[in-house]
């Protein structure tokens, strides 16, 4: 292994370590929200654009994830999806087209809106986070701390998304999201920034199944809603229960 490939590594891990410990009791309130959704019937959203929808769609329809976790998918917001590519990052400063997306579909007050922007600066995460609220949803923001002291913020109204959450999760990242510097490279390279909020999303659902199950024991809860893997035998038949189960609160079947 390169000393680069390294240090990446060395960053990753560097970087995950420190959420593990810093925003441990955001995890947790997270989680809480998360898992209340869960016991009361609600819906679970998720959006993110450009590469932060990779995290947003790390926990919908996936071995080990949460049934009601339904995606949130703004056309044009996928960014690698999209052509021209950089019609996705255009799109993020086009005020209505998230909250037009959000009043289309089922969402409805008490649900829960996980947001992912990794510098929470342009009008569509902002504008989304302050739709959300308003119709009465529970917000979760995953982004970065480090941009509103650095960058200035596209809104009109000069927020960032931190400013419209009930939770915020800061993945630490820096501005340029880059770990790795070399000599005949003109700008940094090696972004862990995708790792890193993944890896918290995992975390949230993960402590919020640790809830739902622990109540599941003690009698005062249903046992969690969870995706079974269609590779191992009767895989695919327990998924199918479940979306028949949970049909009032996923539309990722139709």
């Amino acid at each position: 292994m390169s000393e680069l490939v390294g240090r990446y590594f060395d960053a990753a891990i560097a970087h995950l370590q420190r959420v593990r410990t810093e925003e441990a009791e955001n995890i947790e309130a997270a989680a809480a929200l998360l898992a209340e959704a869960i016991t009361e019937g609600r819906r679970i959203f998720t959006f993110g654009a450009g590469h932060s929808s990779l995290a947003a769609q790390d926990v919908v329809y996936r071995a080990g994830g949460l049934v009601p976790i339904n995606l949130l998918e703004v056309p044009g917001m996928a960014g690698v999806t999209v052509r021209p590519a950089p019609l996705s990052s255009a799109l993020e400063r086009v005020s209505g087209l998230a909250t037009a997306t959000l009043d289309l579909t089922p969402a409805t007050s008490g649900d829960l809106l996980f947001l992912i922007s990794l510098s929470g600066r342009q009008v569509m995460p902002v504008e989304l986070a302050q739709h959300a609220r308003g119709r009465g949803m529970k917000v979760v923001g995953l982004t970065s701390l480090a941009y509103p002291g650095e960058v200035a913020s596209g809104h009109p109204s000069g927020t960032y998304l931190k400013d419209h959450c009930d939770v915020v999760l800061d993945n630490k990242i820096a501005v340029g999201d880059g770990e790795l510097t070399h000599p005949g490279a003109e700008t940094t390279f090696g972004p862990v920034s995708t790792i890193v909020t993944s890896a918290l999303m995992q975390a949230v659902v993960a402590t919020a199944v640790e809830r739902l199950a622990d109540a599941a024991l003690a009698g005062t809860g249903a046992t969690p809603p969870l995706f079974r893997s269609g590779n191992v035998p009767g895989g695919t038949e327990w998924n199918a229960k479940q979306m028949a189960d949970n049909a009032d609160r996923v539309f990722y079947t139709f």
